[in-house]
């Protein structure tokens, strides 16, 4: 009974250190992934930042319409940011801080698992001596073999049902934690990504309704003085050649004459 009842521990505690190892793995794994995507996350933020402050300096030295609509643009994006910002630190806290907590649990439960191993070595130790005494010196002294036996084996079920107790609450919180961390990733990113549509639709509002026209129109008032469409004129009537300005001259004669008849 007892030796069956040792490779039966024996396989269960096998079992347990494969689950436990499993979780150190992926768990480690899903922390290291998580926490790059936080750090792309937040040097996304800086390079928007940089956008922001080179749009701004542009905005300053273009045209009426196009500065508003730039400058607007620009506050909406430089608000996005502000939220990209919570979205790095809930995710720090909600996602990538427990996974990370797992290395200690994980080390905690290899505890356990190491405190159960001493005790079924010890069992196995205890039954090893025994068969030794009963083969060597079937006499009383195997009565006492067998005294130590029982208490290395009431010792190793003892700490395999404290183990057993343990690993079935690692199994059940773990499964609780993967769904609340996978739960606020989901609820983190659901929330920026609604406010940022909220953001790019006033954004692009803001682009569309620069006037293109008025705009033109300021430009091309920047570029000539106020007098000129004036001077212009004058110019197009002196570069006139010598034939248009005798034919203008003959059409005004006969204006005249006809008014004298």
């Amino acid at each position: 009974f007892t030796y069956f009842s040792l490779v039966s521990r024996d396989n269960q505690t096998r079992q347990i250190q494969d689950a436990v190892s499993n979780v150190e793995k992926h768990f480690g794994e899903l922390c290291q992934i998580f926490a790059g995507y936080v750090r792309k996350t937040a040097r996304l933020r800086d390079k928007a930042d940089l956008l922001v402050n080179e749009i701004y300096a542009y905005a300053a030295t273009e045209t009426p319409n196009l500065k508003v609509g730039l400058k607007n643009f620009a506050d909406e994006f430089s608000r996005l940011q502000d939220y990209r910002q919570a979205e790095v630190d809930r995710l720090e806290a909600k996602v990538v801080e427990p996974l990370k907590s797992y290395g200690t649990i994980v080390k905690l439960k290899r505890d356990d698992l190491k405190a159960t191993l001493t005790a079924k070595n010890r069992e196995a130790k205890q039954l090893s001596q025994l068969e030794k005494t009963r083969q060597r010196n079937p006499s009383d002294r195997h009565i006492i073999a067998e005294s130590e036996l029982q208490r290395a084996s009431l010792d190793a079920t003892r700490t395999t049902r404290q183990l057993e107790e343990t690993i079935d609450n690692f199994e059940k919180q773990k499964i609780k934690d993967i769904k609340n961390i996978f739960s606020e990733f989901i609820t983190i990113e659901m929330l920026f990504h609604g406010k940022a549509l909220e953001i790019y639709t006033a954004a692009y509002r803001n682009i569309q309704n620069i006037d293109e026209n008025e705009d033109l129109e300021v430009f091309r008032s920047s570029l000539y003085p106020p007098d000129y469409q004036s001077r212009l004129d004058i110019v197009r009537a002196n570069s006139k050649s010598p034939l248009q300005r005798t034919g203008s001259l003959k059409s005004s004669l006969r204006t005249v004459q006809v008014r004298k008849k």
